[in-house]
């Protein structure tokens, strides 16, 4: 017989189970959180008594969570984040805010502008942890489940409960090895090139890929990588070509030589979404606003031959 109520649940429990499920083990969740292994064996067996639920069975090496337990982490954070704008009711002071935010971006826009957001958060809000994670192609359950409070990325999902905002806009570039060939001149050279791009999983091209294959501009790919990260190893030392964002040439693409693309090309716009739930939210808008005064600051960095 269960012998709890609702009565026994708390923000920390709530907390727990969102752990367990986003880690697959104990052993992960008792690192987040900063507890012993047992203490998060022990409060899993309450939560068990209290859900009438095994939440968890045993999954290879780790654990998945049931359907109930999955539902259930869904609404625990919603009700933590209500708590969470609960404590906050009064006046925001970003030095006495204490969460984990987590932001999901690919490698462009996390190398350009999450840096110098977690340099400010260290200055001005250094109870704040920045956790990042890929963004790939966005969805809006990332959005409408939490398992993002934003998300950076040129493609926002369509949601009449999503907001967003650009941040800035970027311009493609050719980038290749300048001791194995010249940059194409022509939009013959271009093309009889070979090339690599990203495809993100599954099976979803880049907007320009797709932008020109619409236009009639075929190129051989030879190698498809699922983020940009893996663009510089099949670019060095080869006469392959990359079309990528120009800003790529701060980061990722740094020692490899970049061009204007020899025929043309549509801008690469950046956004921040995020949903309804925090569009009042004092501490959600207050870190919007830093991305936006940070933007400008990032793009500026951009070596002038790329821009």
């Amino acid at each position: 017989m269960n012998h709890f109520d609702w009565s026994d649940l708390d923000a920390r429990l709530l907390q727990l189970l969102v752990a367990v499920v986003e880690a697959g083990s104990v052993t992960g969740a008792a690192q987040s959180l900063g507890v012993t292994q047992s203490a998060v064996s022990h409060q899993l067996d309450k939560l068990r008594a209290i859900t009438d639920d095994t939440l968890f069975v045993k999954s290879g090496r780790g654990i998945v969570a049931t359907a109930r337990a999955q539902a259930l982490a869904r609404e625990a954070r919603e009700l933590l984040g209500q708590l969470e704008r609960f404590a906050r009711s009064g006046d925001f002071d970003p030095a006495r805010w204490h969460t984990t935010f987590t932001i999901a971006a690919n490698d462009l826009q996390r190398d350009t502008l999450l840096p110098a957001l977690a340099l400010r958060l260290n200055e001005q809000a250094p109870g704040v942890v920045l956790r990042v994670i890929p963004s790939n192609v966005p969805t809006l359950d990332m959005l409408r489940h939490d398992q993002c409070q934003l998300v950076i990325s040129p493609r926002p999902p369509e949601g009449s409960d999503i907001f967003q905002k650009r941040l800035f806009e970027d311009r493609y570039r050719v980038f290749y090895d300048a001791q194995v060939r010249e940059a194409p001149r022509t939009k013959a050279e271009y093309l009889a090139a070979d090339h690599v791009t990203v495809v993100y999983e599954p099976q979803r091209a880049l907007d320009l890929d797709n932008d020109l294959a619409r236009r009639g501009v075929l190129r051989r790919f030879t190698v498809l990588v699922p983020g940009f990260a893996g663009l510089p190893p099949f670019i060095r030392g080869s006469r392959r070509l990359a079309t990528a964002p120009g800003l790529l040439q701060m980061h990722l693409m740094q020692g490899l030589a970049s061009a204007k693309v020899p025929l043309p090309c549509p801008t690469l716009p950046m956004y921040m979404i995020w949903h309804r739930r925090h569009q009042d939210d004092a501490a959600h808008r207050w870190l919007r606003e830093q991305l936006v005064a940070l933007a400008p600051d990032a793009t500026a960095q951009m070596p002038q031959t790329v821009r």
